[in-house]
């Protein structure tokens, strides 16, 4: 097994450095049982909102294309993957544990789990969309996607975005992984290939239009006000 726990500050926010390292040892990890995880102070509180507060028109696609990267790199990893959510996972970290092919959930109420993109007037970038539309069951697409809420663990399970939730969802995420590792892994990796590779086909035209025109969302003055006004509230 291949624990990969994420630890580091602004509650494991993901800025350039945290993505490369995460790329990096998902492609060290080669293959082997791959148990995603952070603390129980968060999971992973989404991006970095002081570094996407700060791209500008020449920084901010290779800063979309890298999490773009590292979402498409969890996605098709080859071998079994479980997100064991002990702590807050939102937006980007909620879309982190989306990729993974089990999530198991701390059963904390104060734990909040969602996409909140929309109400931050984010688009998605196209493979992170194409993501979240064949994870989150269809049914609760508009409740989840466009309601941008944050939901306790039950309410999560509710919605689809994780399998169960466990008083010790540590314990419980090693058992599923030591499940889908039982199972035959190069059968394994040629149907999770061949299901998720179609989901990332993103054409030319759809890419083109988000990172030619959509993509100034990322760096409109509104933005930068809302998010002000979240670290702001952030402060002691």
């Amino acid at each position: 097994m291949f624990d990969l726990q994420m630890s580091w500050p602004s509650r494991n926010a993901l800025g350039e450095s945290s993505m490369r390292s995460l790329v990096a040892k998902i492609r060290a990890a080669d293959g082997e049982p791959l148990l995603l995880r952070g603390t129980s102070e968060a999971f992973c509180a989404g991006l970095n909102l002081r570094e996407v507060a700060a791209l500008d028109d020449h920084s901010v696609e290779p800063f979309l294309r890298l999490l773009e990267a590292l979402m498409t790199a969890l996605y098709l990893y080859p071998g079994p993957t479980v997100a064991c959510i002990e702590g807050p996972a939102i937006a980007g970290g909620c879309a982190l544990a989306l990729c993974c092919d089990a999530r198991i959930a701390t059963t904390r109420s104060e734990v909040r789990i969602g996409l909140n993109e929309v109400s931050l007037g984010l688009r998605f970038p196209p493979k992170l969309f194409r993501i979240a539309r064949r994870r989150v069951p269809v049914t609760s697409h508009e409740e989840v996607l466009l309601g941008a809420e944050l939901f306790d663990p039950t309410g999560a399970l509710g919605v689809g975005l994780v399998d169960r939730i466990e008083s010790s969802p540590l314990e419980a995420a090693k058992q599923r992984l030591a499940q889908l590792a039982a199972l035959p892994q190069e059968a394994y990796a040629a149907t999770k290939l061949a299901l998720r590779e179609p989901d990332l086909e993103v054409h030319a035209e759809e890419d083109g239009h988000f990172y030619r025109d959509a993509i100034s969302t990322w760096t409109s003055p509104a933005l930068r006000a809302r998010i002000a006004q979240l670290l702001g509230k952030a402060k002691p």
